[in-house]
């Protein structure tokens, strides 16, 4: 029978057994991991798994001989650091030389590039004679001519050129230094007409 109500909850009589009544084994089954490689929860997924190598172990061939020598502190990557410092030499020897002094410059021809200046004519010599080098006058040259073949500048009409009679079939022509018939040799009927069959026996 179901008892009064405690605020917005009645009790009521259980529907089965409760589990916290029975007897447990306590924590001795675990869960399987969902982390690492080994031992995983079947029904997770498992990750993909990489092995990390060990340090190699030390080997005598290729071991250095540890701090034996003693390296400069001025000795650096890049070479040896030099402090910046002030030589002590002797005076540098200085050959003395005679350069021109300022008197034996002159400087009046260049007034007329710095002051102003009126316009003036200069006088000359007159100049040499040319006689070594006299050029051909007008009467040395020739025009090119504009009658006939091959002028120079103007159109050519057509011209015949006039030649001496010919003795071919003349009565000045000797027949007798003219060569004969049998002075050609045969010319084959194969030459000029269509070639007759040959038969090898």
């Amino acid at each position: 029978m179901e008892g009064t109500w405690v605020g917005t909850w009645r009790p009521h009589p259980r529907r089965g057994p409760i589990l916290a009544e029975f007897i447990t084994p306590g924590p001795k089954y675990t869960i399987p991991g969902s982390t690492g490689h080994l031992a995983h929860d079947p029904t997770r997924d498992r990750a993909p798994a990489y092995s990390f190598r060990g340090t190699k172990c030390p080997t005598t061939d290729n071991s250095s001989p540890g701090p034996r020598y003693f390296v400069p502190p001025s000795i650096t990557n890049t070479g040896k650091y030099v402090p910046p410092s002030a030589h002590v030499i002797g005076r540098p020897k200085t050959k003395v030389q005679v350069t021109p002094g300022p008197s034996d410059y002159k400087t009046d021809p260049a007034n007329k590039h710095v002051y102003s200046k009126a316009p003036s004519n200069t006088m000359v010599f007159r100049p040499k004679s040319l006689k070594g080098f006299r050029t051909p006058g007008p009467g040395t040259y020739t025009l090119p001519r504009i009658l006939g073949p091959h002028t120079a500048y103007t159109h050519a009409e057509p011209c015949y050129s006039m030649t001496w009679k010919s003795k071919y079939k003349s009565c000045f022509q000797d027949a007798a230094k003219t060569p004969g018939p049998a002075a050609f040799s045969k010319v084959e009927l194969d030459v000029f007409k269509t070639r007759a069959p040959r038969y090898t026996m």
